[in-house]
């Protein structure tokens, strides 16, 4: 079992207004690290790990992302809100998409096979639809 990282910085924001146009990375204005982790199992099935982070940690001009939870899980309970996660999901997807399109990895889409998504991180797993290429295996294979 072989599995590749990459690490990439993108610079992103919080969706201001939903619209029907292709998302942009210049749409968000978040700071965020992902990691793109890929295996190619013996028979050809390629598998991906896609994890995000928020890439600053606090300053002491801003509270605690502890804190920040707790205060929400307080507010929650009183008024059984939940919160927004909407921004952020496409936060996330539009940088799986960006990495998946700028490595070639699933040429011909994927199968999402899970997903977590939470203020400030989340992790999509997926399968990609078509199997590995000699060229997949040279590449995504050291």
């Amino acid at each position: 079992m072989q599995i590749k990282n990459a690490v990439i910085l993108i610079g992103l924001s919080m969706l201001c207004a939903c619209t029907a146009s292709q998302r942009s990375v210049d749409d968000f204005d978040i700071k965020v690290e992902d990691k793109f982790q890929t295996q190619i199992k013996g028979d050809g099935i390629k598998l991906f790990t896609y994890k995000i982070k928020y890439a600053t940690l606090p300053t002491l001009a801003q509270p605690h992302p502890q804190r920040i939870r707790q205060i929400e899980r307080q507010q929650g309970r009183s008024n059984n809100a939940v919160p927004d996660l909407s921004n952020w999901t496409q936060q996330i997807e539009l940088g799986l998409e960006k990495t998946i399109t700028m490595t070639g990895y699933c040429r011909d889409g994927f199968i999402e096979l899970s997903r977590i998504i939470e203020m400030g991180r989340g992790e999509i797993r997926g399968e990609c639809n078509e199997g590995a290429s000699t060229e997949d295996i040279d590449k995504f294979i050291q």
